[in-house]
């Protein structure tokens, strides 16, 4: 019985959570450019947990980098080293144009049931400008294959959910049906509702969750939506 309860344990996907840091070196008094990583780290099962620690790893690269393409880094200590290689080598060029930069990523495990793992990754970043960009990224794995589900296999039918959430989200920010989804300052793109780029997986329901810009301006900030598993049960296909 032993044996097994240990066999058990020993094949159950578990995380645990790993921090990453780098600062430059170059003299500096105040807003010293920092960037810091905290992620979780699947174990456990490899292949399973070799999938999931990939995309991870994948997703931070399209955040943290400067220049017209992510870095060719193979682990985070060396993304944060280029990073930070990136800001020495503009600082040394235009001491006095170049300010401290900022990457921070915070990413945990937020859900976990037998069809759905779900990751929570908070992002920040600032190289130059008036501010820097926070965002929130949802990334949903299958935790027996550890494959990245998209977000439209998650729903029965696309459509129809998309036309339920539109009812629900005019509802929610007061927006007549007759006029323009854009009516009252929103800025969907070709004037057409949109499903979020993230959906978030909670204990009381399914967060429809738009960053920043992504249909509103910087000052208006995120908008979200939350609808319950009752009244998602006609579309929702994995809970």
């Amino acid at each position: 019985i032993l044996g097994l309860l240990f066999t058990s344990c020993k094949n159950e996907l578990t995380f645990k959570e790993e921090r990453f840091e780098k600062k430059s070196t170059l003299p500096c008094k105040e807003n010293c450019p920092e960037v810091t990583v905290t992620v979780p780290v699947a174990e456990n099962v490899p292949i399973v947990a070799d999938s999931i620690n990939k995309k991870v790893f994948s997703v931070v690269k399209e955040i943290i980098y400067f220049g017209e393409k992510p870095y060719t880094s193979k682990d985070y200590q060396g993304l944060l080293d280029s990073f930070i290689g990136s800001y020495d080598e503009m600082k040394t060029k235009n001491p006095k144009e170049i300010f401290g930069w900022e990457a921070k990523i915070d990413a945990k495990v937020t859900y976990h049931t037998d069809s759905i793992l779900n990751i929570r990754m908070e992002n920040y970043m600032f190289t130059g400008g008036a501010h820097g960009y926070s965002g929130i990224r949802s990334l949903i794995f299958d935790p027996k294959t550890g494959k990245n589900i998209p977000n439209e296999f998650l729903f029965r039918d696309l459509n129809k959910f998309k036309a339920f959430a539109e009812t629900k989200f005019r509802a929610k920010y007061k927006i007549p049906t007759e006029q323009n989804i854009n009516a009252t300052g929103l800025m969907f793109e070709s004037d057409r509702f949109e499903l979020p780029m993230s959906y978030f997986f909670q204990e009381n329901g399914l967060l429809l969750y738009y960053n920043t810009y992504e249909v509103a301006s910087y000052v208006d900030g995120p908008k979200e939506l939350l609808l319950s598993y009752e009244e998602l049960k006609p579309y929702l296909l994995l809970k």
